[in-house]
């Protein structure tokens, strides 16, 4: 059920930083720009993603 949380910007690695142009989407564990709805096989959710997957019976450790 990761589908519907399973994207950058619920990830722990995911950076969002604005610069004089806009802003820059960074995967800070892959190194490169990203987007926030890209989705990659790495994903590992925030904390409060976690918490809302949990209380929704839709995450389990």
């Amino acid at each position: 059920m990761e589908a519907k949380y399973h994207v950058c910007a619920t990830c722990i690695h995911f950076l969002a930083e604005r610069k004089e142009d806009g802003m820059v989407f960074t995967c800070n564990r892959l190194k490169y720009e990203t987007k926030p709805t890209y989705k990659f096989d790495c994903w590992t959710p925030k904390e409060h993603v976690k918490k809302l997957m949990k209380k929704r019976g839709e995450f389990h450790e």
